[in-house]
């Protein structure tokens, strides 16, 4: 009976799936490949942390998040990565979804403990080789990898060998495994870059605690919020240099390949036209993109940042500006949602958020900047995105851009075949691509589009309670059901005009 029942839901989902298909082809409205440019790419984008499971298996060292998902009630119902959604054994099934979607390109990030599982010395070479077949496999469907070489995964040994990214000794070990990678995969990967958002990196592990390391004032594992987020933003930085200096002096002109970084942008705008709230919305996109696209363009840090922070702001050496600036071939940006700032001065502490000297607030007299997604931090703002992307081109010199992330989640609880049914997402990212649409037509050097993400997976403090992927996976089963959205990019992209 159990077989029959689901055999049934196996029926009846594939019967609206077929019948979702159809709608979504009318529901694409004037969005279509043909509507940008030529040689623009559609893509989806995840982490190896959150998908590939594994890790504790293949020779995979732990990282600083295999520690800090252990600490009892941190994350919902304590649960871990160990498994998630098993990528690593299911990576074939996930680009014949991306094939079937029509999407490009897969933007996947590298486990830096799965290649080196002390953070350096011996190679793990099981793990090099799941990389191989990873990479291969998209190349024979027809999906162009862009590699990330970090996403929040420090390794463990490294972390407790000299502090990780607060040790100036971090900037070697990542140069040198960055390094092994472009030797080892850039015969294939042609679009690498070297880090996922840093600022969440140094705000959200050293400033107010919530990620891995979980360090901050205050906080249990310590830490000082007023100095350490720098600190690591700058060897952040200069880890991203270096490798990029790697790259270019060894492997990319007989590669041919291009290299950059991904910076999250939430857009910023002043409450009210007041010169106060206008520089403070100003200073806010500097304390955020700012603090590593300036120095990357400019090779240093914004005035702003520079005045507030002051001798707490490490300064870059003449030969780390020269290193520093210029380090990119193009820059991704992650935008996913848009807050109201007003100028106010926070004395209570020095760190990193109190620097700022803003307050965000999210409705303007009565009005909500947005509705909110489950996700307390996301808003669904479409034009936000217009707004930072034209942002970039007009202040840093109108670089290549790809819009590296974006999407919205729902709860974690929904269940088949209802789950299946996520209009809000599609009307989500409808309204935030037109508005990319905008931003192209209106001069910004965008060059493609990645939707977060694939599959729903572990979504760091949120563990499996928050649901952000295109395709619907089953926990228990680790069975993928592509949603509405996915079918409903598949229209998109197919459509030729």
């Amino acid at each position: 009976m159990k077989i029959l029942t689901f055999s049934l839901l196996l029926l009846f989902i594939t019967t609206i799936s077929l019948a979702v298909a159809e709608q979504c082809e009318a529901d694409s409205g004037a969005l279509s490949r043909a509507s940008f440019p030529e040689g623009f790419v559609f893509g989806t984008a995840s982490s190896a942390y959150q998908v590939e499971g594994m890790a504790d298996k293949g020779g995979r060292g732990p990282s600083i998040w295999d520690q800090f998902v252990k600490i009892p009630g941190l994350i919902p119902n304590n649960a871990t990565g160990e498994v998630t959604v098993d990528e690593y054994q299911h990576y074939k099934e996930d680009v014949n979804i991306m094939k079937k979607m029509g999407f490009d390109t897969y933007r996947f990030s590298i486990s830096w403990s799965r290649i080196f599982p002390e953070g350096a010395g011996k190679v793990n070479w099981v793990g090099v080789e799941y990389y191989d077949r990873l990479i291969n496999y998209m190349l024979e469907q027809g999906i162009t990898p862009y590699a990330n070489l970090y996403h929040y995964d420090m390794p463990l040994a490294l972390e407790n060998e000299y502090m990780g990214w607060l040790s100036p000794r971090v900037v070697e070990a990542f140069a040198d495994y960055a390094d092994f990678c472009f030797k080892m995969y850039g015969d294939r990967v042609k679009n690498w870059f070297t880090f996922n958002e840093p600022r969440v990196v140094a705000a959200l592990g050293y400033d107010n605690g919530f990620h891995a390391p979980g360090r901050c004032t205050g906080c249990p594992l310590g830490g000082d919020s007023a100095t350490e987020p720098y600190i690591v933003a700058h060897h952040l930085l200069l880890s991203h240099a270096a490798a990029v200096k790697r790259y270019r002096e060894k492997y990319q002109t007989c590669q041919k390949g291009k290299i950059g970084i991904l910076l999250d942008f939430v857009w910023y705008e002043g409450l009210t036209n007041s010169t106060a709230d206008q520089d403070a919305a100003r200073r806010a996109r500097d304390f955020h993109v700012g603090w590593f696209i300036h120095p990357i363009t400019y090779g240093q840090y914004p005035e702003s940042m520079r005045k507030i922070v002051k001798e707490r702001l490490p300064n870059f050496t003449c030969e780390e500006v020269e290193m520093v600036k210029g380090s990119a071939d193009y820059i991704g940006i992650n935008q996913y949602t848009t807050y109201y700032v007003k100028n106010f001065l926070n004395t209570s502490y020095l760190s990193y958020s109190n620097d700022w000297h803003v307050e965000f607030l999210y409705q303007r007299n009565g009005v909500p900047v947005g509705q909110r997604a489950h996700s307390d931090w996301l808003y669904i703002v479409p034009w936000g995105l217009y707004k930072a992307v034209t942002y970039i081109k007009e202040n840093y010199g109108s670089p290549i851009m790809l819009l590296s992330e974006n999407g919205m989640d729902q709860p974690g609880n929904v269940t088949l075949p209802g789950a299946l049914n996520d209009a809000q997402r599609i009307n989500y990212y409808k309204s935030y691509i037109t508005e990319l649409k905008k931003a192209i037509d209106d001069g910004a050097d965008v060059r493609g589009y990645f939707a977060w993400s694939l599959l729903d997976n572990f979504e760091w403090r949120l563990g499996y309670t928050s649901r952000f992927g295109i395709v619907y996976v089953d926990f228990k089963t680790l069975k993928r059901y592509p949603k509405n959205s996915a079918y409903w990019f598949k229209n998109m992209i197919q459509r030729k005009n």
